[in-house]
């Protein structure tokens, strides 16, 4: 085992409030001690392409370490190497909780119509099923590392990823191994539409998705998702999507669900009642709604880039926090309605459109995110937490929001740095 010693912070941002000042536990003129083994040490990026990526443990193929301490700068223990930051903040690398990154194809056409006046009505993912369906394996995975990559070059260290592009057994197996090549939070999301072979027949998709298909795809995944939306209609409704989350429960998966983005509808009931991890857009909330999730450990996940993309309302923020509701934050990366990789971005939005403080919107996009995932081990930098760090060129937190779509954070690579 190594330790290295990260020095030079201005402010640290440990999410842990035992640690500093405030809910997100700052720190001013901090720095902490790392332990990892000689080989994760010079671990970080991406594998080559062409062979299957090993998976980091947590989300984002990069360095692997613990944290051993945390403190002032002033005091840092002895270490066998040191890494000075040279008054940056560092603050928890990202949970990005829900993103699409298995897919082939283009949209761009759809969203100059929508930014035309054109609404959305999820119609478009019929597009992407198509293509991703005639990609090869190789394109497929060099695209998924290449998201993944941009992702971890904007400080991203854990990342969801869901199928939902193939919509068939083979291709939503296809997806699940591919995303489980560089991530162990993989979710199974067959049910995302009723695709082209099977309109009209909605139910007898159903019934393939609970059936072969889960039985197929379970082993490659953590959760199972589902897009219950009546308000659209390739989408499901709250019975169709019981059943698939029932299912998808019995199976040994946990459960996730895309709800009332579109309009009102039961997915944010359906997933508390349930027992959700998280319930993702919550765009249009009953006052029933927020109560539920108020007395639920089921996380509102909540997504900007797609109201950014798509003209439509954003959600508020403030009414769930105030009520005591778990948020987080995330990108949706997907070709449609959210093609954003990046969760500065996302901070930024929940700042100037969803009522949040910059302090609250950094914690949705770290601990909220971990909550949505139900993990304790990212999302923080408390002592024995895993070394995810995200490095801030600004002596401050506040410059996430302050300077919008500047190229601010970055994660923290070992091997590129250490000295003894």
């Amino acid at each position: 085992m190594a330790a290295i010693a990260i020095t030079g912070i201005a402010e640290l941002v440990t999410g842990d409030p035992t640690l500093g000042t405030g809910p997100l536990g700052v720190l001013e003129d901090a720095a902490l001690v790392i332990e990892t083994d000689d080989d994760a040490a010079s671990a970080g990026g991406l594998p080559a392409p062409g062979g299957p990526a090993p998976v980091a443990g947590d989300g984002v193929t990069g360095p692997r370490g613990r944290i051993v301490w945390v403190g002032r700068g002033r005091v840092t223990p002895a270490a066998d190497a040191r890494i000075d930051v040279a008054g940056a903040c560092v603050l928890p690398g990202f949970v990005d909780s829900h993103t699409h990154l298995v897919f082939a194809g283009d949209r761009s056409a759809e969203f100059a119509a929508r930014m035309s006046g054109q609404s959305y009505d999820g119609g478009g993912i019929a597009v992407t099923v198509a293509a991703t369906r005639e990609a090869s394996t190789r394109v497929l995975r060099e695209r998924l590392r290449a998201f993944v990559a941009e992702a971890r070059a904007q400080g991203t260290t854990t990342v969801e990823v869901k199928s939902g592009y193939g919509l068939d057994v083979a291709n939503e197996v296809r997806s699940l191994q591919l995303a489980a090549e560089v991530t162990p939070e993989v979710t199974f999301l067959g049910a995302h539409v009723v695709p082209p072979e099977f309109a009209g027949r909605a139910d007898a998709y159903v019934d393939l998705v609970r059936g072969p298909m889960l039985r197929a795809c379970a082993p490659h995944a953590r959760w199972v998702d589902v897009f219950c939306e009546p308000a659209a209609a390739a989408a499901f409704d709250g019975e169709q999507a019981r059943a698939v989350l029932q299912a998808g429960a019995r199976a040994g998966l946990g459960l996730r669900v895309h709800g009332n983005q579109l309009g009102n509808g039961p997915g944010a009931q359906l997933a508390v009642e349930l027992g959700a991890a998280s319930v993702d857009h919550c765009t249009y909330l009953s006052d029933e709604d927020v109560m539920a999730l108020a007395g639920s450990d089921t996380v509102a996940t909540l997504l900007p880039g797609v109201e950014f993309s798509t003209r439509s309302p954003y959600p508020d923020a403030r009414r769930l926090l105030d009520a005591g509701v778990t948020v987080a934050l995330s990108t949706d990366c997907n070709p449609g309605t959210s093609f954003t990789s990046s969760m500065p971005l996302c901070i930024a939005l929940a700042v100037r459109e969803m009522g949040m403080s910059v302090d609250e919107a950094i914690q949705a996009a770290t601990t909220g995110g971990a909550a949505a995932l139900r993990r304790e081990d990212v999302g923080h930098l408390g002592v024995g937490a895993r070394a995810d760090l995200a490095v801030l060129d600004a002596p401050n937190r506040m410059h996430l929001a302050y300077r919008p779509g500047v190229p601010l954070a970055r994660t923290l690579e070992w091997g590129e740095h250490a000295a003894g």
